[in-house]
């Protein structure tokens, strides 16, 4: 095992230009995992690091060595703790890191059962959307240029591992993938006329969730086959990205599970659920 003890070591100054910048993690077509669940689920999915990384108290630890153990012809370095905690945030953790290839950008595909991204900022969203719709079964997830990078450091961490069982296209054309779309494209918008638990649609379905503050473009509202809402009736105006995605992919696997479209609710307007 290699140690490195200096800052101006260039393999210290690669993994945090792969921490920080998305340009840079493009530019190698690598990225870190941070921490032992994902280093673990990532070797569960049959991932190969390109390098090892653990922090000098993390290499006596004996789940470190269990990971170490399983990748043991992958280059491994340790740094001190001070060195590592400037690329790891993970706190408390257990001192280890993997540098992984980023898999490659999907073929095309046109339908089963998918969610849609646009501009969705915050990593954390991004992650935790990723990570329920993993949870959910969906197979594909599209996200738009303007979403965080789903291959930081920040987002792969909210993830949870989701990335190992979802094929994620990160510089989507969304327009184009509702226009095309073998199914019910449907996007989630505060104003739309039926409830998403009231609406009719065939399964499987794809889902669209906006951005954090504006919601979803015109262009993409145009393009998609019905627009659902959440109901809200405690008063808020709104639901955090990613509790949206968790209640409309929940609502759809209910149904793929033979719960059905609830029935109109009395008193409801002609239409309604339609």
């Amino acid at each position: 095992m290699k140690r490195i003890a200096s800052r101006a070591n260039a393999f210290f100054k690669f993994l945090q230009e792969i921490s920080e910048s998305s340009r840079a993690r493009r530019g190698q077509g690598l990225t870190l995992l941070d921490g032992l669940h994902l280093v673990e689920t990532y070797a569960a999915r049959g991932g190969s690091p390109r390098h090892l990384v653990v922090s000098e108290s993390g290499a006596g630890r004996a789940e470190v060595l269990a990971a170490l153990a399983h990748f043991q012809d992958v280059d491994t370095v340790s740094l001190p703790d001070a060195l590592f905690g400037r690329i790891s945030q993970v706190s408390p953790g257990v001192g280890i890191l993997a540098v992984i290839p980023i898999p490659p950008e999907p073929p095309p595909a046109n339908g089963g059962f998918a969610i849609l991204l646009e501009d969705i900022q915050d990593p954390g969203n991004v992650g935790s959307i990723l990570r329920t719709a993993a949870a959910a079964g969906v197979s594909r997830a599209y996200l738009s240029p303007q979403c965080a990078d789903p291959w930081s450091p920040k987002v792969l961490r909210a993830g949870m591992g989701a990335h190992f069982f979802l094929l994620v296209e990160s510089q989507a054309d969304l327009v184009a993938v509702a226009q095309s779309w073998a199914g019910t494209m449907m996007a989630a918008a505060a104003q739309a006329p039926n409830s998403v638990f009231d609406a009719v649609w065939e399964s499987p379905a794809a889902f669209v969730i906006g951005n954090e503050g504006s919601g979803i473009s015109a262009p993409l509202l145009a393009a998609v086959d019905r627009k659902v809402r959440i109901p809200m009736p405690g008063g808020m105006e709104s639901l955090n990205a990613a509790a949206a995605a968790a209640v409309c992919l929940y609502e759809a696997v209910r149904r793929q599970q033979g719960g059905g479209r609830r029935r109109q609710p009395p008193g409801s307007p002609p239409g309604a659920g339609q």
